[in-house]
């Protein structure tokens, strides 16, 4: 995933919120923006509600510290069957139950199936990377199994996973709210005005925003679940009496994201646990109360995600000269230097800095934008926009110091080649702006505002493949994306280098996206609490919440 900066700190005091009656809070402070229940639409994914939601809803697996996918047998087991093609077995733990009682079985499978296939409309995920390759999904409503058919000649890599944590949403709330009796035999029997309310159940049915929580619409499977939720108190997580497996070691956790308090948080110091982009704030992040005991230097190698621009294909970038021209004025070289943490300018889209096939690739391309060339940028402009000036608007989730002092940075270099570049940060930013109110959009691994990546790159790499929903901004390319189907497909290492090689060259030729530098990522906490891992995943450091043990609890 990201970059991390682990700051190990000694703590004169205990938890922030030990003074208040109750037990000991665990206060948790990210840069994902906390505003739906589901990770897996497009505006989920790009907030980063992943981070928050990981130990409410568990799946079959999880993406453990280093952004490993790790089997997760609390919710059950997947067992591959023998055959010609990819099939798999998924059975349930029999205890498998969401804190309102309802069994975790075949219909929440399913659901997320459908959801994510690309094959039912009006649903809208974030992206259909290996579930567009599952053929079919045999059970009956309410079993505890089901086999999972891969198409013919489509063994998707990454296959563990698969209906992974967050993804398994209560299918019997989604189903209460499209008022049908079930999710299973519409989608089986593909009724078009059943799908309809499902679908829209799906997307818009988890919008969580600070204030009253209608609790049987966010039922919880995990350790954890959603007690209360305002913008001044943070989402208050508390033990769930339904989990079948070992309870939480911290009875409460606070998680704060943007919309609440956050960033008057990070700046006091009132916090137990952070995990945030560097730069956030202008300041240091130091827990209250502590003194820094160790500092590590940033490990830019071990990082998951890539910070990247990516360009809109239409409006000012429709033509591929001004992409170019963008392109030449960006200060590649100098925005990794005063930005990247240490890191150096990262030229690949599909490998993260700690792939095992990133170091032996990256220096191979994007050497003709490693730093500006302001005569080729002026040109280039001059081709394509004629006697108006070009003007790039470039958006990125506000408040972000760092971001706003990148995109200062990019717009100095390029007003000498004559194009205005216009800071666009908001801080409703979501992905739909891009090609509409901004040109460019400052994200990490394609679409996200927050924690991204995993140790395997396939999910990632649908960014780049035409009409996946991770391509956010609309980019098609047949070459590259036959060879993000054939990479995702392939587990021979030479193979995907070939692959790898295919889409760097036709993105560097067609600019779908200018990559950066290894996303710098600050994750920090206190001696207040124990057990904290800092994670490296799209899930942050609250992979492991469940297993942080509050003083004083």
């Amino acid at each position: 995933m990201s970059t991390v900066v682990a700051v190990i700190l000694v703590a004169a005091g205990l938890l922030t919120a030990c003074g208040e009656e109750g037990p000991p809070t665990v206060d948790y402070v990210v840069d994902a923006r906390i505003d739906t229940y589901n990770a897996n639409t497009v505006d989920g994914n790009a907030g980063g509600a992943l981070m928050a939601t990981t130990r409410m809803l568990p799946g079959f697996s999880y993406l453990g510290a280093q952004g490993q996918v790790t089997p997760d047998r609390d919710i059950g087991t997947v067992t591959p069957v023998p055959g010609s093609g990819l099939t798999l077995r998924y059975d349930f733990t029999r205890a498998a139950r969401f804190s309102d009682e309802t069994a975790l079985d075949c219909d929440d499978l399913v659901l997320a199936w459908a959801a994510m296939s690309g094959r039912f409309p009006g649903f809208r995920p974030a992206t259909t990377a290996g579930y567009r390759d599952i053929e079919s999904v045999d059970c009956a409503p309410g079993e505890k199994t089901a086999t999972v058919r891969f198409t013919q000649g489509r063994d998707y890599r990454d296959w563990l996973s698969l209906f992974g944590a967050g993804t398994l949403l209560p299918a019997h709330v989604v189903a209460r709210l499209a008022g049908v009796g079930d999710v299973v035999e519409p989608i089986r029997s593909d009724d078009g005005a059943a799908l309809e309310g499902i679908a829209d159940a799906w997307n818009t049915g988890f919008d969580l925003t600070p204030g009253p929580v209608d609790q049987p619409r966010f039922p919880a499977s995990g350790p954890f679940r959603i007690n209360r939720y305002s913008q001044s108190g943070g989402l208050e997580l508390v033990a769930n009496e339904a989990w079948w497996g070992d309870a939480p070691a911290a009875s409460r956790v606070v998680v704060w994201g943007r919309g609440t308090d956050a960033t008057r948080r990070l700046p006091e110091g009132n916090f137990d646990v952070a995990d945030v982009g560097s730069g956030m704030i202008g300041e240091d992040i130091v827990p209250a109360g502590t003194e820094v005991a160790q500092q590590p230097l940033p490990q830019p190698n071990r990082a998951l995600a890539v910070e990247e621009l990516v360009l809109a294909q239409r409006g000012v970038f429709a033509d591929l000269r001004a992409r170019q021209a963008f392109a030449s004025c960006v200060p590649r070289d100098g925005l990794a230097r005063q930005f990247g943490q240490g890191a150096q300018i990262w030229n690949l889209r599909v490998l993260a800095p700690a792939d095992n096939l990133a170091g032996q690739l990256n220096g191979a391309f994007g050497r003709a934008y490693a730093r500006p060339n302001i005569a080729r940028a002026r040109t280039l402009s001059n081709d394509s926009a004629g006697s108006e000036a070009m003007t790039v608007r470039i958006g990125y989730l506000a408040p972000m110091e760092r971001r706003r002092q990148m995109v200062a940075a990019i717009a100095e270099s390029c007003e000498q080649s004559g194009i205005e570049v216009v800071d666009a940060g908001s801080a409703e930013i979501t992905p739909a702006a891009l090609g509409r109110d901004v040109d460019v959009l400052i994200v990490a691994n394609g679409a996200s505002f927050a924690a991204a990546g995993s140790a395997n790159p396939s999910r990632d790499a649908f960014s780049l493949r035409g009409g996946d929903p991770l391509a956010i901004n609309g980019y098609r390319n047949p070459r590259v994306s036959g060879a993000v189907d054939r990479l995702v497909a392939s587990d021979l290492a030479a193979d995907r280098l070939d692959l790898v090689r295919t889409i760097e060259n036709t993105a560097w030729a067609t600019l779908p996206s200018i990559p950066l530098f290894a996303a710098p990522r600050m994750q920090v906490w206190g001696t207040g609490v124990d057990n904290v891992v800092a994670g490296l995943g799209r899930n942050g450091t609250g992979w492991n919440m469940d297993r942080w043990t509050a003083h004083g609890d």
